[in-house]
């Protein structure tokens, strides 16, 4: 057989065994939101040297987002509380969501965190009492959504001035 002949039938062969077959997009998205809670020892709004984080507090997670269908838009709405673990951090993950696709869900979607109560006694004023400023991760090859929420904190009732000076 002829080298330049079978040269065109081999890149033949091998151009339709490389073109891929596009799969369905996947419109299932995978969502996390997190934060974190702690004590503002100083009553600065900051987390300083002498802060900590607090686990076993209580905080209400309230979500929106909008599901784009060929045919339907939706809204997907949700509320809960989560507790805060060891490290003081609140996590929430939704394991499926159809019709959401994260390279759009920052645009259409919100979430707040606010907080319901704190483990400490030494500990219970809120001071920043909801965030909705968030960072968003998306992962657009797994559909995967990150929601970073800013810090929530309570502080003590009197604050001690030889901590954290006047």
């Amino acid at each position: 057989m002829n080298p330049l002949v079978l040269f065109f039938l081999s890149s033949l062969f091998i151009t339709s065994m490389s073109s891929k077959v596009e799969p369905l997009k996947n419109t299932s998205a995978h969502i996390t939101v997190m934060g974190l809670v702690y004590c503002d020892i100083c009553s600065n709004n900051s987390f300083s040297r002498h802060s900590y984080f607090l686990p076993g507090s209580e905080v209400r997670i309230d979500c929106k987002f909008k599901a784009s269908w060929p045919k339907t838009r939706e809204q997907i709405s949700f509320s809960v509380n989560r507790t805060t673990n060891r490290y003081g951090m609140y996590k929430l993950e939704i394991p499926s969501v159809d019709g959401i696709a994260c390279a759009q869900a920052a645009i259409d979607s919100s979430c707040e965190a606010s907080l319901m109560s704190s483990s400490s006694k030494a500990c219970n004023i809120p001071g920043y009492k909801s965030t909705t400023d968030e960072i968003a991760i998306k992962v657009k090859q797994q559909n995967l959504c990150i929601y970073s929420l800013n810090a929530l904190n309570f502080r003590p009732s009197k604050t001690d001035a030889g901590l954290c000076g006047n």
